[in-house]
């Protein structure tokens, strides 16, 4: 019941562990282990009642001596949690093992001063076994709570249960499949030991991952002279001077344990040179791992009387070993040098690799002692080897070579060594070398050229994934069973897809000779066939059968073989990957690098056709991020192209032309900015230093108080020619806006506006043609957000004078105006979009016009505005595009609003209440229903004679409001303002006021405006609220301009007043204490108001 009620909290009930305690105090705690719980819950097959148990077993570790651990740790509930841990793999079923690891990880963190107790636990854990496999895995990480003392032991266990295995000390099990198989091998010792040691010696390799402690180093020591010795030597008598000689095994060391040893020791020998080369005071004298490893490898091979080599070594690679050795000392001298360290790890590395490939390694080691010697002496000995050896290839060459050879293993040792190498000799970097890389990364060349490049496979990897597949065999074999189903149905569909007309022809005469098929005459045949001719037509049926499929299997492996082989190349070229991207962040300002642009397009553009494979998508994002964080985003850059100028602009052409032609606009981006970086590069390269000195000295004659001319000086003084990049740009340009599928994009061109605004200059008058004319609508909306776009750039404006700037903001103003005369008349998508896009840049130009002070004439497109106000209504009050006529309407009061006029609250009133009216009445009683009764609102606070007289008074317009006490309040001020205003007809047609020193004074009669707004004086001047935008009234009654000229005699200059508002607001202005106009005039009114009375 227990077990029960706690199976949705997964814990352990109180009654459980207080009958623990009870029974650990009366000393009953066998008797309870083994009838209350063994036999009592763990026999009735029940799952809640199993876990009980587990989590008694847990909860009890630490109440427990030594004597009652090893009671409760060789028990039937242990050996029920093994069986557990291997049958529950699928994701869907309960896995007890993470609470387990959190009771054992408490028991150990708790009980650090008793190591015997952490041992005895931890060993007793491993000793759970599955036909000696351990149930627990290689990276248990509750180790990491063990004291040293108990490490120490723990590490001394698994080493004696690796060389003298005591399967009779284990705890070991077998699943119901397992006891159903018949096969001997499945049962037999050998198995089991093979399994064991081959745990064993990846639990060694992972402690010493999760070691992190210097103070371990005798141990980490320990753990790597036991895995290279059990992978390449065994012992012939035994010596003191060797400890792992005088270690025995009670069974013969198996091939493919030593296989798996090797393995280990190598992934071992990464952790060792990644995660301890940090700290230099882990090993005696500085010396890397790899160094003392190779000093016990020399030692071993020094005493050939008590240990002999699995692999003798032959006089030459003998030679070879001791070659090294020598150029080791030599590079100890050197270790202050960055270069001689990494030549010494690569050195030590190949050196090891000795033992385990010997052949391929010993041709290693000579061409790189060669390299080595060469690259640390290349400045003395460069004249006297290109005399002595004039065909002999540069050292560089030779090692890249190396390097190349060695990343074609799957070893990311291997792949880290070769990236450190690389990073100290790419300076050195010759086109021939970087050309030997950009082979391998050519797709084209690289698919043709397939037998040039072997890439390695991992056979350690292979024996694992064989021996968990025999493992997991075991165990599912009803899921197996479905899967060979799958699979033969498969291969019938295989099979039925890939009948050629050749197995057809072969049938057919098969049934012929038998007399199987016939014309009109077939029952008369089916009658004559005989029991031997059937059996000998079906032997002849199944024959051909058998051949044909031998021949479709034959298929299938080769597809597989090539896939496999393609799978290899892609990874090989990933590694590769390693190789660019160091030359491309150690060296960027190498005139090298420049090459890569094409190699990097190339693999972008066919993996982005292809990226189907992980691998393919692996490869994408790597020279993506390559190509565009390391390369184009870089800080430093190429600054000595010398006579590659024109080089680079054949490439520039190339790359826009390329860009244009692409299928997709994400490949078309890459390209595009491949001729940014050019760009970039060009223009910071300086020219020759004749003229750049007279460049100087001109600039020093001149002033330097100009706008134009620093982009101008700084221009003439690099290497780009402008006369030579326009043409291209502009082509590419005239194609965005003219081709109908373009992949270019405004972006692209955004980002060569902001980098190069000299370039932009020169392509703004293309943009600017675009915006009207034959274009199709869609391509005017771009060019109207692109010159939106554009037009902000502060670079930009520095390139123009003042008159050319004013202009072209005027030519891009009659475009704009040339566009809008057709608004409100759009009836597909492009034509809204060209009608939204017109109003934004009609607005952008009114900021720029505002902000600084441009002299324009805005008569024009302020009448076609107001033309085209009625067609703007009607479609929003016929609901038409709803969402995109609402959005005009926003953007064309914008514009009216900074002209002068102000939207009407009654035309927001009916645009939200004219779709409703379509409405049927009793949809409008139904909506009537949420709104309150006319009873229940509050009645207006002003009497209706109020009101009255203040339409009565005479009005003005200013640009300061006196402040209320409310925002309704406010709101109500503005729509009487401007309601009075449409009704008198007071904010007639504004322009934007301008700043200049020869302009006349305004005209008085308003029909004769003049086209252009003279610049007003400061009291007929008013501030507009909307965005900071100047705003000048050109057409004001008599009686506003006579109240103005009173004003400064108030203390208030400038500025004119609001419409003239009650008594009451006027007091709540004084309550408020706000610097209001109106409150100058209600102070007057008072003391009138007292002379009176005193009178």
């Amino acid at each position: 019941m227990a077990a029960t009620s706690v199976k949705k909290e997964r814990k352990l009930p109180a009654v459980a562990l207080d009958l623990l305690r009870l029974a650990l105090q009366e000393d009953k705690f066998p008797r309870f282990w083994k009838e209350v719980v063994e036999q009592g819950l763990l026999k009735k097959q029940f799952w809640p009642a199993s876990y009980l148990c587990f989590r008694l077993l847990g909860a009890a570790l630490p109440l427990l001596s030594k004597e009652q651990l090893q009671l409760v740790m060789r028990g039937d509930v242990i050996r029920h949690y093994g069986e557990h841990m291997v049958t529950a793999k699928f994701p869907n079923q309960f896995k007890f093992a993470p609470e387990m690891n959190e009771y054992v990880g408490t028991f150990l963190e708790g009980c650090r001063d008793d190591p015997e107790r952490q041992l005895a636990v931890v060993v007793a854990f491993t000793s759970v076994t599955n036909q000696g496999l351990p149930v627990v895995p290689t990276f248990w990480r509750v180790v990491r709570f063990l004291s040293a003392p108990a490490l120490r032991g723990y590490v001394a266990w698994l080493r004696d249960m690796f060389l003298q295995p005591d399967l009779d000390s284990l705890v070991d099990f077998s699943t119901s499949n397992q006891k159903k198989a018949q096969d001997a091998s499945l049962h037999g010792p050998e198995r089991a030991v093979y399994r064991l040691r081959k745990w064993i010696i990846l639990r060694l390799v992972s402690i010493v991952d999760s070691l992190h402690l210097e103070k371990e180093e005798a141990l980490i020591e320990e753990v790597a002279r036991f895995c290279f010795f059990h992978s390449f030597f065994e012992k012939k008598k035994p010596t003191s001077k060797i400890p792992e000689t005088e270690q025995q095994f009670s069974f013969p060391m198996e091939g493919r344990a030593r296989e798996v040893v090797s393995s280990a020791f190598f992934s071992l020998l990464q952790t060792l040179s990644t995660q301890f080369r940090q700290a230099p005071e882990q090993t005696q004298d500085r010396q890397p791992w790899t160094y003392r490893l190779v000093q016990f490898a020399d030692m071993l091979l020094n005493h050939s009387r008590n240990v002999a080599l699995l692999a003798p070594f032959t006089t030459q690679q003998h030679q070879a070993w001791d070659r090294m050795l020598q150029t080791l000392k030599e590079l100890e001298a050197r270790s202050s040098e960055a270069k001689a360290a990494a030549f010494q790890h690569l050195l030590l590395l190949v050196g090891i690799h000795l033992f385990k490939s010997p052949t391929e390694s010993c041709d290693l080691l000579g061409d790189i002692q060669t390299c080595i010697k060469k690259g640390l002496g290349e400045k003395t000995r460069r004249t006297r080897s290109k005399a002595t050896n004039p065909q002999e290839p540069p050292w560089v060459e030779v090692l890249v070579e190396i390097l190349l050879a060695l990343l074609a293993q799957p070893s990311n040792l291997i792949r880290q060594v070769a990236r450190s190498v690389f990073s100290h000799i790419c300076s050195h970097l010759t086109p021939r070398a970087l050309q030997l890389i950009l082979d391998v990364l050519n797709p084209e060349q690289s698919q043709d050229e397939d037998d040039n490049v072997v890439v390695m496979d991992d056979s350690e990897k292979q024996l694992e994934d064989e021996e968990d597949k025999t493992s997991e065999s075991e165990d599912n074999k009803n899921s197996e069973s479905e899967e060979e189903s799958n699979e033969e149905e498969s291969d019938e569909e295989d099979r039925d897809g890939d009948v050629d007309p050749g197995f057809r022809e072969q049938l057919m005469a098969v049934l012929q000779a038998g007399k199987a098929l016939g014309g009109v005459d077939s029952e008369d045949d089916e009658e004559e066939l005989g029991d031997e001719a059937m059996m000998a037509l079906d032997q002849n049926l199944a024959s051909l059968f058998a051949e044909q499929k031998l021949r479709i299997q034959a298929r299938r492996d080769e597809k597989n073989k090539i896939q496999k082989e393609k799978a290899l190349r892609r990874d090989f070229q990933i590694r590769v990957l390693d190789l660019i991207e160091v030359l491309v962040t150690k060296q960027p300002e190498n005139p090298l690098v420049l090459e890569l642009l094409d190699p990097l397009l190339n693999i972008i553009r066919r993996s982005m056709r292809t990226s189907s494979t992980k691998q393919e998508q692996d490869l994408l994002h790597k020279t993506a991020r390559i190509f565009t964080h390391h390369l184009c985003r870089s800080r430093h850059y190429c600054h000595d192209v010398g006579n590659c100028v024109e080089t680079l602009y054949t490439q520039v052409e190339r790359l826009v032309q390329q860009a244009s032609h692409q299928a997709d606009s994400s490949i078309s981006l890459y390209y595009f900015n491949a001729s940014l970086y050019l760009l970039r590069v060009l223009k910071g390269n300086t020219a020759d230093r004749s003229i750049c000195k007279t460049q100087k000295k001109e600039k020093a004659g001149t002033d330097s108080s100009t706008k134009p001319k620093g982009p101008k000086v700084a221009q003439a003084t690099s290497c780009l020619d402008l006369s030579l990049v326009t043409p291209v740009y502009s082509s590419a340009l005239s194609s965005f806006l003219t081709k109908r599928n373009s992949p270019l994009t405004i972006p692209m061109f955004l980002s060569l506006f902001s980098r190069h605004p000299v370039l932009c200059k020169s392509l703004l008058p293309i943009v600017v043609q675009h915006v009207t004319g034959q274009a199709r609508p869609r391509h005017q909306a771009q060019a109207c957000l692109l010159l939106q776009k554009t037009l902000p750039i502060r670079e930009l404006r520095l390139c123009f004078e003042d008159p050319e700037w004013e202009q072209l903001v005027g030519q891009i103003l009659a475009k704009v105006t040339e566009n809008l005369r057709a608004l409100g008349e759009a009836q597909t998508k492009s034509e809204h979009l060209k009608e939204r896009s017109s109003l934004e840049l009609l607005n952008a130009l009114f900021r720029i016009i505002n902000h600084e002070k441009l002299t324009v004439d805005l008569t024009c497109i302020q009448s076609v505005l107001q033309s085209q106000q009625p067609n703007l209504q009607q479609r929003v009050q016929q609901g038409e595009h709803s969402t995109g006529s609402s959005r005009l309407y926003d953007l064309y009061w914008q514009a009216m609003k900074i002209l002068g006029v102000q939207r009407p609250k009654s035309e927001k009133k009916d645009a939200k209440e004219v779709p409703s009216a379509t409405q049927n009445p009793i949809s409008m009683k139904r909506k009537k229903k949420g709104f309150l009764p006319e009873t229940k609102k509050r009645k207006k606070r002003k009497s209706e004679g109020t009101t009255q007289e203040e339409n009565a008074k005479p009005t003005s317009i200013s640009g300061d409001q006196p402040p209320s006490t409310g925002k309704k309040k406010r709101k109500r001020m503005k729509a009487k303002v401007a309601a009075q205003g449409q009704v008198n007809g007071t904010p007639a047609a504004k322009s934007l006021a301008i700043k200049s020193p020869a302009l006349k004074p305004p005209a008085a009669n308003p029909s004769s405006t003049p086209a252009e707004t003279p610049k007003p004086q400061k009291k007929n001047r008013k501030l507009s609220q909307v965005n900071g935008a100047t705003l000048v009234s050109t057409t004001e009654p008599a009686g506003e301009k006579q109240h103005q000229k009173e004003l400064p005699k108030k203390g208030v200059s400038g500025k004119s007043p609001h419409l003239a508002l009650p008594q009451k607001k006027a007091r709540l202005s004084l309550a408020s204490k706000s610097p209001s106009l109106l409150q100058t005039g209600a102070k007057k009114k008072k003391a009138q108001i007292r002379k009176e009375k005193k009178s």
